[in-house]
């Protein structure tokens, strides 16, 4: 029995450190706007020229609606940075279903995104590839069901040839169980699901869109669990793309904690 538990113990080194070799070098960070969420994160930001994974639970594993409004916003910040000037963001879709305007009142403008609707997984994971690998693009935002160690890989070494970052969106585009990867070869993985808006200024209307967070992995980091909104939108005036998120609680506390079945999720 002590011998199997040391080769299980074994076998679960050697793959994390093969997971390790996969990771590339990094090109900056992204600060998410609040020292809080910036350190569960190595080196205190999202590492850029890698790439990382963006999932929700329930419905939303479907529609993405919630995964993709905070990688548009996480997108919008990054092309706000100087290095990035003149740089696009590519969305590869596997559903004719993104909504320009709706991107651009989180800070991504319609001008510097391009988008391309893929027949299939393996179209767009091949174009997601082809896009991290091309000049002029400085991120791809890709949906997709799972990324496998093998394809994980093959994003890394496109996000090294040029620099971009990818933002992987987990979305099972028409219903159906939805494909698993046995492991991930991605920089960090979130979890998001939406959450209930504040009121806005004044007591008219929503204010900024909110979403429960979670940190479910991060390389060389630590996880966590916040709620959060969007920082500075269209709805309070001029967009605040270099500080993307507020931090609004912990999801510690037990008036905000996450719903069991989101907690679970990994």
């Amino acid at each position: 029995m002590d011998g199997d538990r040391r080769n299980r113990l074994a076998a679960l080194r050697t793959d994390i450190r093969r997971l390790e070799r996969m990771a590339g070098p990094v090109r900056g960070r992204l600060s998410l706007g609040d020292p809080r969420l910036d350190s569960a994160l190595p080196g205190g930001g999202l590492s850029l020229g890698q790439w990382h994974e963006i999932g929700g639970e329930g419905s939303e594993a479907e529609t993405g609606a919630a995964p993709a409004a905070f990688a548009a916003r996480l997108a919008a910040a990054l092309l706000a940075r100087p290095d990035q000037r003149g740089r696009s963001a590519v969305w590869i879709l596997r559903r004719d279903d993104l909504f320009p305007p709706g991107l651009a009142g989180l800070g991504l403008p319609a001008e510097r995104l391009v988008g391309v609707c893929a027949r299939d997984e393996a179209e767009a994971l091949g174009v997601a590839e082809d896009a991290l690998a091309s000049p002029g693009v400085g991120v791809v935002l890709a949906e997709v069901g799972a990324v496998d160690l093998t394809a994980g890989r093959r994003l890394q070494l496109a996000c090294e040839a040029r620099g971009g970052t990818g933002l992987v969106i987990l979305r099972r585009p028409f219903g159906g169980g939805g494909a698993t990867a046995g492991g991930t070869a991605a920089a960090t993985c979130w979890r998001v699901a939406p959450a209930a808006s504040a009121p806005n200024l004044g007591g008219l209307g929503l204010g900024p869109p909110r979403w429960r967070l979670r940190l479910a992995r991060s390389r060389g980091g630590r996880s966590g669990a916040w709620l959060v909104e969007a920082a500075g939108t269209a709805d309070e005036g001029e967009a605040d793309v270099a500080h993307p998120l507020r931090l609004v609680a912990e999801l510690g506390d037990r008036d905000l904690a996450a719903p069991a079945a989101f907690s679970a999720a990994g």
